[in-house]
């Protein structure tokens, strides 16, 4: 029997992220070698923080979306956040919900600065490259 070609948008969304992402994703992997570096480096992201304020996008955040645009070559933050905006894969990695916002790309960019500035990034990718897994 042939289904109807019905377009309702859903007032309420129960997709479960986790259950989306195929178990023998390469994602998965480098997905938890990635929080582990992130934990070790708790103190680090800390100190670059004001304890007052606006809350920024979080650190651990940005390095995760950071690396999905090095993995898949986009070319512009402005198209990062398009990417993040509908890909379910994107959301999961970067640990944002089905019904988050993306983020500005400009606002993005600015706090990509902070963490490039603090040396961040580099003992960030240290800590996934001496990972044992």
């Amino acid at each position: 029997m042939r289904g109807g070609d019905e377009r309702s948008g859903e007032l309420f969304s129960y997709v479960d992220l986790e259950a989306r992402v195929r178990r023998d994703h390469p994602l998965r992997r480098i997905r938890a070698i990635v929080n582990e570096a992130l934990a070790a480096l708790e103190r680090d992201l800390a100190a670059l923080y004001s304890p007052m304020g606006r809350p920024s996008i979080p650190p651990e955040k940005l390095l995760r979306a950071m690396l999905l645009q090095a993995f898949y070559s986009i070319r512009s933050e402005r198209l990062l956040m398009e990417r993040l905006e509908y890909d379910l894969l994107f959301r999961w990695f970067v640990g944002i919900g089905v019904d988050d916002a993306a983020w500005d790309h400009s606002v993005f960019s600015k706090n990509r600065d902070r963490l490039l500035e603090g040396d961040i990034a580099t003992k960030f990718l240290a800590a996934c490259w001496r990972s044992p897994r």
